[in-house]
């Protein structure tokens, strides 16, 4: 048995080399459906939060409409479900009808039932059209 001296303050073991240690692994995103009326759940609890953020998913259910006949049939025939099945959950004051008759594309109009009353106010319609520009 050997015996090394060394001239280090503090005695040294010998050691291994310094071990990798990888990364903790992040579980990799959800793929996003390109056809998702919306990126999460969403719940809007207000007329305004209606007229400010249905627009855009409205418009993307139009956009869904020319391409997915089967989507098509379910939102024209019950829109307010479609919305729910698709965790976007609207007041109960708010109606989504979906006016197909004497239109060539599907016209979606929003109204606000009034407190006390049978009457309702158009809130926003939206109807997509195309424009050809030059």
């Amino acid at each position: 048995m050997s015996h090394q001296t060394t001239l280090a303050l503090v005695p040294v073991a010998q050691t291994l080399p310094a071990r990798h240690i990888p990364a903790p692994q992040r579980r990799p995103d959800p793929p996003r459906d390109p056809y998702a009326l919306a990126d999460r759940a969403t719940r809007l609890h207000t007329s305004a939060e209606v007229e400010r953020y249905l627009p855009d998913i409205l418009g993307r259910a139009l956009a869904r409409c020319w391409i997915d006949p089967e989507f098509r049939a379910r939102f024209c025939a019950d829109a307010r479900a479609t919305l729910a099945a698709h965790r976007i959950e609207l007041p109960a004051a708010i109606g989504v009808d979906v006016v197909t008759q004497g239109q060539t594309r599907p016209m979606v109009i929003v109204s606000e039932r009034l407190p006390r009353s049978t009457q309702s106010r158009r809130l926003l319609y939206l109807q997509l059209v195309m424009v050809a520009g030059k």
